[in-house]
């Protein structure tokens, strides 16, 4: 994406909000930031939706701008694989079209192509996209030069051709070099893997040195990514204190899927210092990693991680999971286009672990479970307990409890699946067996997502345990009517208030919040009852305006209401409701508490939000943030909660004024005045804000904002009102917006704008 882009963005952006479609021009402005800053939710909803209003509007540099970004935030820090290449493949096809093709980010499409099939098997799309890659006639010119030289490095490196690869990211940057352009830092990264392949790693050290002060294309990533491979090298060259010191830590790459396979491999490398520790929670991580990547397609990386798991955990002495990686690898393997030599390295693995003594068990196997129990919950180490109590499973009922829940606990619900199973369902056993054991059995399969199993064991469970097995399933698959009807089934058969929560939830999924608040009402005085089940009902029923019910609910949380019938409207202090944004983002909104679950809002918002001042929403009262613990700090303290819905719009509109600010005197006038009539006013300039005397040039302090009016007031009466309050200023104020609605003074209002540069 180059600044003729961009400007075509901007540009895009005025035309927009000329014709009236605010909402879609504060949006586009965002996406790319979504995409590079890791803000999936909003890019998710926002991208598709402004490229299904730009087909609409038949904009379709607009509508590949949408498609391309959302597709960046899938394959570039998600990593996503399979499951993102039918979409880069309509994309690229999309970029073909006679009113795309000149769009100056185009050649984009076949990178992402690129991206998505590295992602997927690197190896076995080498030759595809080395191909694709060298049919794109992108100059040094071009914005898009590095990123295609990029992948077409990447590429020739998964073709084993790093020879061709190290020469290709040298004529890049000499090309860009004599265009009087800069290479990007990915074009360098991707040259120190390059030199990496080719076993000269000082050289990779010294490549990535020189890249480090380029410009990156994705800045967000990049000093992590830098990390990282700079960590990976040091390691490689047994610069075991300089990698330690250069590797991100876990909490920083563990939501950036990009760097999983590298960072790991520079942990194998390292994890035989004593700065690095090889412990089961970071085998835990890994094996989180790996089902990651069994989700998104990422077939290679799976493979590469298997292997990395495998060998750090033979290292712990936890030969089981050694093996069970090794078969998982080995599983890979048929989803490969082009496997390489993990057929071999696989084999090693095995043998490793067959060469593997584990550690003994800390006493005798009649006593094992005694000691699980005895345990200490931080520093016990349940990899080992998996392999201790292994010989026990399947044959003594508390072992297989404690074995199969652990070993689902680490990440391998299906070993736990399969000894559970033949234990209580092929033994015939599973009709009489043990609630907690068939609960234990339903979780393990919902993990393990062996459905088609857990529907045949419940077929011969009792009603009860059947109904609510099957709810759970349906519940964690987002069948909402399917679970809504076990749940009211398994509340019939009695199983209690755990299937009315479970029925209420998917009943408020479908939207009837009544009936589920009506649901856990019905259990309100039980003892099974918690407060977060009171609260979820008070949200539901505020939602339905069932105001006997929210009130029924407070009193059993203790929430005094000084109302005792109809609707609660009441002064509970200020709180911040947490609403969406046009653009994606978030947007924390000044607010009175009404009651229990609701809010007024008191902040005037721009036109074309969902929601302004006077609305009264519903919001869901968990905090978002802590309360502080200094008494200080919670004197200034605003809670924050989530908005759920809107309850009675209040029919406020916004008017926009901008100017120079007034004197103190003034401004204190003009807030008196609009307080009086009731009109919410809020100023969103801040002091960095200056507006240009229209005299001599220089800087004056300026002020914007939006008033809100309440519905019964007409444009008229806030045009009369505002000219009468500043008409004594000693620097007019502009309301540009309001005049052309009103037809008055438009002119002034225009010059007004441009003479003081608003």
């Amino acid at each position: 994406m180059d600044v003729d882009i961009w400007a075509w963005v901007g540009d895009t952006q005025r035309q927009l909000h000329e014709a009236g479609n605010t909402g879609l021009a504060m949006a586009i402005g965002d996406v790319p930031a979504q995409a590079l800053e890791g803000r999936y939710p909003q890019l998710d909803v926002i991208a598709p939706a402004i490229a299904q209003q730009a087909e609409g509007l038949q904009l379709p540099w607009l509508e590949f701008y949408a498609r391309y970004w959302h597709l960046i935030g899938r394959i570039g820090n998600r990593a996503q694989g399979a499951v993102a290449i039918a979409d880069a493949e309509t994309l690229a096809e999309f970029a073909e079209r006679d009113d795309v093709r000149d769009c100056p980010s185009a050649p984009g499409a076949v990178v992402a192509l690129a991206i998505a099939q590295a992602n997927t098997d690197g190896p076995g799309y080498a030759a595809d996209r080395v191909a694709a890659l060298s049919a794109l006639d992108v100059p040094p010119s071009s914005p898009a030069f590095a990123a295609v030289a990029e992948q077409q490095v990447a590429a020739l490196v998964d073709a084993g051709r790093v020879q061709e690869a190290i020469a290709h990211a040298e004529a890049a940057v000499e090309a860009l070099g004599g265009a009087g352009r800069e290479a990007s830092w990915e074009l360098g990264a991707a040259s120190a893997r390059a030199l990496l392949a080719a076993g000269r790693t000082e050289d990779a050290l010294s490549a990535l040195d020189s890249a480090s002060g380029f410009k990156p294309d994705d800045p967000v990533a990049k000093e992590h990514r830098e990390g990282v491979l700079r960590a990976l090298l040091l390691a490689t060259l047994g610069r075991v204190q300089e990698a330690v010191d250069a590797l991100p830590d876990l909490d920083v790459v563990g939501d950036h899927p990009r760097v999983w396979v590298e960072w790991s491999r520079a942990v194998h490398k390292l994890a035989g210092s004593e700065q690095i520790t090889n412990s089961w929670q970071l085998g835990r991580v890994i094996k989180q990693w790996i089902d990651y990547f069994a989700m998104m397609g990422g077939y290679r990386a799976r493979a590469e991680l298997a292997l990395v798991a495998g060998h750090l955990a033979v290292a712990r002495k936890g030969v089981w999971q050694a093996r069970l990686l090794a078969d998982l690898a080995e599983s890979a393997v048929g989803e490969l286009r082009s496997p390489g030599d993990l057929a071999e390295r696989i084999a090693e693995l095995r043998t490793a672990a067959d060469q593997t003594v584990p550690l003994p068990a800390p006493g005798p196997d009649a006593e094992l479970v005694a000691y699980f129990d005895a345990a200490d919950g931080f520093n016990a180490d349940p990899e080992r307990w998996v392999g201790w109590l292994a010989p026990l499973s399947g044959q003594d009922l508390e072992a297989t409890r404690r074995h199969t829940t652990t070993v689902g606990f680490l990440g391998y619900p299906a070993k736990g699946v399969d000894i559970y199973w033949a234990m209580l369902v092929e033994s015939g056993e599973i009709e009489t067996a043990d609630p907690q054991d068939v609960t234990y059995l339903t979780g393990l399969l919902i993990e393990a997502r062996q459905d088609e199993r857990l529907e045949q064991m419940a077929e011969r469970l009792p009603a009860a345990q059947r109904h609510m097995a099957l709810g759970r399933l349906h519940r964690a698959r987002e069948r909402w009517e399917q679970a809504a009807a076990e749940g009211e089934a398994a509340v019939a058969a009695g199983v209690g208030v755990e299937a009315n929560r479970l029925w209420s939830a998917a009943v408020q999924q479908l939207g009837d919040n009544a009936k589920g608040a009506a649901i856990l009402r019905d259990v309100l005085d039980s003892e099974e009852i918690e407060h977060p089940d009171i609260w979820r009902m008070i949200t539901m029923a505020t939602a339905a305006e069932d105001w006997e019910t929210v009130r029924l609910g407070a009193a059993k949380i203790g929430m005094p209401l000084q109302s005792a019938e109809g609707p609660i409207e009441e002064d509970m202090g200020l709180v911040r409701i947490i609403l969406p944004a046009p653009d994606g983002s978030q947007r924390q909104v000044l607010s009175l508490r009404t009651g229990p679950a609701t809010a007024r809002l008191a902040i005037p918002q721009p036109p074309g939000m969902d929601y302004n001042a006077g609305d009264l929403v519903v919001f869901e009262p968990q905090l978002l943030e802590p309360i502080p613990e200094s008494a200080e700090e919670q004197e200034h303290f605003v809670p924050p909660f989530a908005a759920v819905s809107m309850l009675r719009p209040g029919g406020y509109t916004s008017w926009f004024f901008d100017g120079a600010a007034p004197s103190e005197a003034d401004w204190t006038e003009f807030n008196d005045v609009l307080a009086e009539r009731g009109w919410p006013m809020w100023v969103y300039s801040d002091e960095n804000y200056k507006v240009t005397h229209p005299s001599t040039g220089e800087p004056l302090p300026g002020v914007f904002g939006w008033i809100a009016v309440p519905p019964e007031v007409s444009p008229v009466e806030v045009d009369a009102l505002l000219d009468d309050a500043t008409e004594r200023w000693v620097h007019p104020l502009a309301w540009l917006d309001l005049a052309k609605a009103v037809d008055i003074e438009v002119e002034r209002h225009e010059r007004i704008v441009k003479e003081y540069g608003l």
